[in-house]
């Protein structure tokens, strides 16, 4: 009853926004557009002392990390809320570039950090619809158009305009890891190569601020009463039947892939 009587101090509560799974652009993992009403319900409803992001996050696209990382900051500024990171199992590329917009990170002793690198992965399938005897035909306006095709030979010019694409969002990256991190980062020649780093070698390289789990670091900065109020995403019921099953599945194997990349 005490946040109903006037003039009565309540406690403070900070809002935790769950961060699991990897971020992708087609709405089956983290993304900008079902994570922005979740963002903006933590910060707004209330009063929270602070904004806790739990972090475990392999990565993904690099566009909807950036969104979504933009997002806490607008929010965080424009209301003075500080927002700190909790990571768990791993907080490494995309999820290390959410968990940058945080004021302050933290991690677990076994928790693995960085991976600040850009990766595009395929195949190659141009031998393989041969031995089945079916024929490409693709027919474009424009030269650029069929660029990257996985059922044709690789052509080196296209390689190389996608290594320029990947050059261009890694230095993204490293600019935006370096504007949030600041002096705090160290001079060693690995910290932007995509290397890893667990737990306190994280602290070391100053990706993080320290080793420390989400309640007793709320309760040193803000008091043994603090409250938490959680926010995460939330699936409809309907979202467990017919074809969405299928959709699910594969998005648990995308995901289980993209953790055990980290041993995870």
């Amino acid at each position: 009853m005490k946040k109903y009587i006037p003039f009565m101090k309540s406690e403070p509560f900070v809002a935790v926004i769950r961060l699991q799974g990897q971020i992708t652009n087609g709405g089956r993992g983290l993304d900008n557009p079902s994570l922005g009403p979740v963002i903006e319900k933590a910060f707004s409803k209330g009063k929270p002392a602070a904004v806790a992001l739990e972090i475990n996050c392999p990565g993904g696209s690099p566009v909807q990390s950036s969104l979504i990382a933009a997002n806490i900051r607008r929010l965080a500024d424009e209301k003075k809320i500080p927002v700190f990171a909790f990571v768990e199992d791993v907080a490494a590329s995309g999820g290390y570039w959410l968990a940058c917009a945080a004021d302050e990170i933290f991690v677990d002793d076994c928790s693995i950090t960085g991976s600040i690198g850009v990766i595009s992965a395929g195949f190659g399938l141009q031998e393989l619809i041969g031995q089945y005897g079916v024929e490409r035909r693709v027919y474009t306006a424009g030269k650029s158009k069929s660029m990257l095709d996985p059922f044709k030979k690789e052509n080196p010019a296209d390689v190389k305009r996608l290594k320029g694409w990947l050059e261009n969002i890694h230095e993204n990256f490293i600019s935006y890891v370096k504007t949030r991190r600041g002096s705090k980062l160290s001079n060693s020649p690995d910290l932007f190569t995509g290397e890893v780093f667990i737990g306190q070698q994280g602290v070391d390289q100053g990706l993080v601020d320290g080793v420390g789990h989400l309640a007793p670091v709320m309760k040193a900065r803000f008091g043994d009463k603090v409250k938490f109020k959680r926010y995460g995403q939330k699936r409809g019921l309907l979202s467990r039947f017919g074809a969405k099953v299928i959709d699910d599945a594969v998005a648990v194997v995308e995901d289980r892939a993209a953790f055990a990349r980290f041993g995870l």
